[in-house]
């Protein structure tokens, strides 16, 4: 059982969660995710790590109530348990293992959108731990939706925030706002991280590719099991297989096929969908997800 220590509304339906779970903060990095479990019967929902305390032995989790699993766990409450939280799953972001000295080197670009500012925090906050520059650029469809704005301001160099209404900052997509500080501000970046909807990351993917700038986007296809064994969440990058639990859930963002990604995402919903995909993917499907008949 895993205690939550508080539980915050941010925005409308979406949550943030302190959870107790001294293993996992003592080990996890940024990039890594965790799957929680509300109980017996509750389905597994795997969340990026927001953020961690080693020493109070904590992390947090940020969630959008988009199903009856996320509405249950947005009922729970301060003092509530998880029956399960497993984790840290995944690879770590790649400038983890870099040598530090080559990381300070580069000039990083962060562009979050939506609920993935969440975990596009921890890995500022890494670089601001470290002493290495990092611009972001938070974007959100209103001002209502936008989250951690506070927090991401005390560790970017600088934050640029848009709105897709106009409501708050900046009107329009994160996109117009890199394409603006790359060439009216005459901005200079190394690395680009996207971490947001599918759609938005193809579209940060194909303007940094046009600017000449290596791009990292986090995916979030859905998962079963986190471990590799199931194959929902796999992913074509370079031409290549991939399962964004176990090879990611970071990628070249200038390889993946994001239109495929999307496409399997939406047919993965339904149970004729899912039987399609495994006559389709045929020898390659893995069917261990228990939901399309492949493992039988």
């Amino acid at each position: 059982m895993y205690k939550i220590l508080k539980s915050e509304l941010l925005a409308d339906k979406i949550y943030l969660m302190d959870v107790e779970a001294p293993r996992i903060a003592k080990r996890c990095q940024p990039g890594e995710f965790l799957i929680v479990k509300v109980d017996e019967k509750g389905e597994r929902i795997p969340l990026t790590i927001c953020d961690y305390d080693r020493k109070k032995g904590t992390v947090t989790i940020v969630f959008q109530i988009v199903g009856a699993s996320t509405y249950r766990m947005a009922l729970l409450k301060k003092g509530d348990y998880f029956q399960d939280v497993v984790g840290p799953l995944g690879r770590p972001s790649e400038f983890v293992n870099d040598p530090l000295d080559e990381v300070k080197k580069r000039r990083y670009l962060f562009v979050a959108g939506g609920v993935g500012t969440a975990p596009v925090y921890p890995q500022v906050k890494w670089m601001k731990e470290h002493g290495v520059a990092a611009d972001v650029v938070m974007g959100a469809k209103t001002k209502d939706l936008l989250i951690l704005e506070k927090q991401m301001g005390e560790v970017a160099d600088h934050l640029y925030v848009t709105t897709d209404d106009g409501s708050y900052m900046r009107k329009g997509m994160v996109t117009a706002v890199v394409e603006d500080l790359v060439k009216n501000e005459g901005k200079q970046y190394d690395v680009c991280v996207a971490i947001g909807p599918m759609i938005m990351m193809k579209f940060v993917a194909k303007l940094t590719k046009e600017l000449g700038i290596p791009t990292i986007v986090s995916l979030n296809p859905i998962m079963v099991d986190g471990t590799g064994m199931c194959g929902a969440c796999r992913v074509t990058v370079g031409g290549q297989v991939k399962f964004a639990c176990v090879d990611g859930p970071e990628f070249d963002g200038h390889q993946v096929d994001f239109d495929q990604a999307m496409k399997r995402q939406q047919m993965y919903k339904t149970e004729e969908g899912r039987a399609f995909l495994a006559v389709q993917e045929g020898d390659t499907h893995h069917g261990g997800c228990g939901m399309c008949g492949g493992d039988k």
